[in-house]
């Protein structure tokens, strides 16, 4: 497939439930523009008029041409995020807020501990505004409500009791807490054409005392129990914020009859986003599912694909050929149905697999997969031009080999961090195995038995010191200056490195978390080694004639 892409809005989607980015690693360089400036580019205005307002205050000219993205790129915008983006060829952000959003009032418990500020708020939509980026909130209103359910002051709001995951759809102070959440968002996203309200994986939904009474009821069901809360909501937000549209996820929908939802009500009050995350997504599937929202009444639709976040709950690296055919088979699907059927796709990085879940890929690592998706559905195919076109904008030598930081990892947001996480995500454990597993030295001579009791042969310290520590004054004592160069001291280096990268990017938990979850269990393997060592060097060697077993107990 080549020509012109189908999807007319690509979103990036920011999910800020882990890890979120600190501002400046959005535009560093235009934290200091008047807000004010760039109030006046509305977010609707056609691709012309808003080169003209974009160039007058200073930002970016906007461009669907591949040409002047590739030129943005080359003018240094690539080492902001928002500008990477857009010259790559997003032209909307996607941006889900859960607990990083600065919640007044009765809301304010909501907040993260590093919660944006009002003023960061601000400063994000100026710069997606000044980059050509059209800022969508997304509130979850249903399901996936932990962030707001976990707390004291509203786990009474709970389908099940035992669980935070959906909220009770029979409460009225239910809608009165997602009205006042969409509410204080959309305060701060004045004008914004759609509003995603999420009622995705509503699990329990049915489970709860209030909804058990409510099924036994006539010929309620689950169904109608889901889009009648959807409607709730969907219709607060068309009352309190009229040019506004809700958008939701589609999952809940899809074993719903076209006569029931028909005549729910929700078809003029939503529309619907597709998600599949799948790379091998089912195509003649999604366009029955396609024409079965559009035969029932919607009138416009979404897609939603996925650059990370959606192979692994642990997944550290985007398994980069996954995610192309996932987009090259979203680009089938769109390419079967009539032109105007989808408005556009969403190319979602989930950071957490919900609000308790271990972090998965951070954004600066998935940045070359979101490139090669944009590029993809913008050119049509992941041909070999288009790859060379990737590795240009992002100034790396491939796509397909480890990035180095020694050889340069690219010129992009984030792109030292992407080398040394995949430095660590690689090698890190594997090598820490290969000391304590396979070396013959340490299984032999120093093994967990000897470990336990601080026994080494004396002979065998010369052989297990040099690989485990990095004292230089053991290195001149056993004979051995390249000392500095033991696993240990190369770890702790590159360790270091990494720590002081990622504090430039996210704040202090998100780099705590994600260290004692990938890096830390490997570390104290290796210094645990090291200690252990180091007082068995010191031991007294065994009296003579001495049998191992009679040597010093475990501490």
């Amino acid at each position: 497939m080549s020509g012109p892409t189908p999807f007319k809005m690509r979103f990036v989607h920011l999910d800020l439930k882990g890890a979120p980015p600190k501002v400046s690693y959005l535009a560093e360089e235009l934290l200091h523009a008047d807000p004010e400036q760039s109030a006046s580019v509305p977010a609707g205005l056609s691709p012309t008029h808003k080169a003209a307002r974009l160039t007058a205050v200073g930002g970016p000219c906007y461009s669907d041409s591949p040409h002047s993205r590739s030129r943005l790129c080359r003018e240094n915008h690539q080492h902001k995020a928002f500008p990477l983006f857009h010259a790559l060829g997003a032209n909307g952000l996607l941006i889900e807020y859960e607990d990083m959003f600065p919640y007044e009032g009765h809301l304010r418990p909501l907040r993260a501990p590093h919660a944006y500020s009002p003023s960061d708020i601000s400063t994000i939509l100026h710069l997606a505004r000044l980059h050509g980026l059209e800022a969508v909130p997304l509130v979850q209103t249903f399901g996936h409500m932990e962030f707001v359910l976990k707390h004291a002051a509203f786990a009474h709001l709970r389908e099940v009791a035992s669980f935070p995951n959906t909220l009770n759809p029979h409460e009225a102070e239910s809608l009165a807490l997602v009205g006042a959440m969409l509410d204080q968002v959309l305060e701060r996203h004045g004008g914004a054409r759609w509003l995603h309200i999420g009622c995705d994986e509503v699990y329990y939904l049915g489970q709860g005392e209030a909804s058990r009474r409510w099924l036994q009821q006539g010929q309620n069901s689950k169904a109608q129990l889901c889009l009648c809360h959807m409607r709730s909501v969907a219709s607060h937000v068309r009352s309190r914020h009229p040019g506004t549209t809700p958008l939701v996820w589609d999952d809940m929908l899809r074993a719903i009859p076209e006569d029931q939802l028909a005549a729910s009500g929700v078809l003029q009050l939503v529309e619907p986003v597709l998600w599949d995350y799948g790379a091998d997504l089912d195509v003649q599937g999604k366009v029955l599912l396609m024409r079965k929202y559009r035969e029932c009444g919607f009138p416009r639709l979404w897609a939603a694909s996925a650059f990370k976040g959606a192979t692994g709950v642990r997944q550290a690296l985007p398994p980069l050929q996954h995610h192309l055919q996932n987009h090259a088979q979203w680009l089938q699907v769109a390419g079967r149905m009539p032109a105007d059927t989808l408005q556009g796709i969403v190319l979602t990085g989930w950071q957490r697999y919900d609000h308790f879940s271990v972090l998965c890929e951070l954004l600066p690592v998935a940045i070359p997969s979101l490139a090669a998706c944009l590029q993809l559905l913008l050119h049509g195919g992941f041909t070999e031009d288009v790859k060379s076109r990737v590795e240009h904008l992002l100034q790396v030598p491939s796509l397909e080999v480890p990035p180095s930081v020694s050889q340069g990892a690219g010129s992009f947001p984030g792109s030292n961090i992407l080398a040394l996480v995949w430095q660590v995500s690689l090698h890190l454990s594997s090598s820490v195995d290969a000391l304590l597993e396979r070396n013959r030295f340490v299984t032999g001579w120093f093994s967990p038995y000897h470990r336990r009791r601080r026994l080494i042969h004396p002979a065998m310290v010369q052989h297990v010191q040099p690989e485990v520590l990095r004292d230089m004054s053991a290195a001149h004592k056993w004979g051995h200056p390249q000392l500095h160069n033991s696993l240990l001291a190369r770890w702790s280096a590159v360790v270091q490195e990494l720590e002081a990268a990622l504090q430039l990017a996210f704040y202090p938990d998100a780099v705590q978390e994600w260290l004692e979850e990938n890096v830390q269990p490997s570390m104290q393997r290796l210094q645990s080694l090291a200690q252990n060592l180091s007082v068995a060097a010191a031991q007294q060697p065994c009296p003579e004639g001495a049998a191992p077993g009679a040597w010093a107990a475990p501490p």
